[in-house]
């Protein structure tokens, strides 16, 4: 009935906008009425395909399968990776995470400093290729590092992961990319150097701000002894603990002259893109129509 090139289209367009709102962009632009149990019905097939693909090649591409190239023909350019997660709601469980994963290249790019108004050239994504998956660690980790070494990371000389604290996209890091570098994402630690600040003056407003002010710059410069200090002396232990435990993770000045991103907004602006489809006013999805709907909605 439809044309392999129509069901593209049908596809592409649920993946990123409900049902109805891609049947009524079809009849508006292209003039052509397409009811919407067949957008979901293509977009279920095509989807089914996409998830039988990826389930095959994750099996093909295990890491004691991966063969790396030999010494000294490691890729050159820099690749990014980039982990979060996000909330989708499944039909008779309620609110369900949902994890995302990006690989990008890292590029120059020439910007104005706001403050000090100079050019300096900051790192970029570009190329992103993402993978969304409804489940647990261990459902996540196989089908992003599938698509990690489809982006050829494994064969890369030069890796960086940036994302915020969560312990799980660190255990996961250190489990499959181990020579990646690693950072936090600049405003997740300042948010922190934020929540530490109202910790310490929580009746005084204008000494907190002094205080976040003061260490945002420590913070910056990987200074990050000058911020555990005081939080320890104050016996703000959980506070201090999450500094301790991302110090490594902290160096950001250093990180932007290496040319890395101290941000994760390459991952965020996918959680987006995903929550903009699946998480809309009303939804609420079968488990195997979320795990179509995140393969489709992650498609290029």
């Amino acid at each position: 009935m439809y044309s392999p090139a129509r069901v593209k289209q049908m596809t592409w367009s649920a993946g990123l906008l409900p049902y109805a709102l891609a049947a009524q962009v079809f009849q508006r632009i292209a003039h052509v009425q397409i009811p919407v149990t067949s957008l979901w019905e293509r977009t279920q097939a095509v989807g089914e395909t996409f998830r039988t693909r990826q389930a095959a090649q994750q099996a093909r591409v295990s890491p004691d399968r991966v063969v790396l190239p030999p010494a000294g023909q490691d890729l050159t350019r820099p690749i990014g990776l980039s982990l979060d997660g996000g909330m989708m709601n499944i039909r008779g469980e309620g609110w369900k995470e949902f994890k995302v994963g990006t690989v990008y290249d890292i590029t120059p790019a020439t910007v104005r400093d706001p403050k000090t108004k100079d050019e300096v050239v900051v790192a970029r994504g570009e190329h992103m290729a993402y993978r969304a998956i409804l489940g647990n660690v261990e459902a996540f980790a196989p089908a992003f590092w599938a698509l990690a070494v489809d982006r050829a990371v494994p064969q890369a000389a030069d890796v960086v992961t940036t994302a915020d604290g969560a312990e799980w996209i660190w255990n996961l890091i250190n489990d499959y990319f181990p020579q990646s570098v690693q950072i936090v994402d600049w405003y997740h630690a300042t948010e922190h150097v934020a929540q530490a600040a109202e910790a310490l003056y929580p009746k005084d407003e204008q000494a907190a701000q002094r205080w976040q002010q003061a260490h945002r710059e420590a913070l910056y410069l990987g200074q990050i002894d000058r911020i555990i200090a005081p939080l320890e002396a104050a016996g703000l232990a959980t506070e201090a603990h999450y500094f301790q435990t991302h110090q490594r993770r902290m160096q950001y000045q250093e990180f932007r002259e290496q040319g890395y991103p101290i941000g994760s907004g390459t991952v965020e602006s996918g959680i987006k893109q995903f929550k903009q489809r699946v998480t809309g006013a009303g939804m609420r999805w079968s488990r195997p129509a979320a795990d179509r709907m995140l393969i489709l909605s992650g498609q290029k």
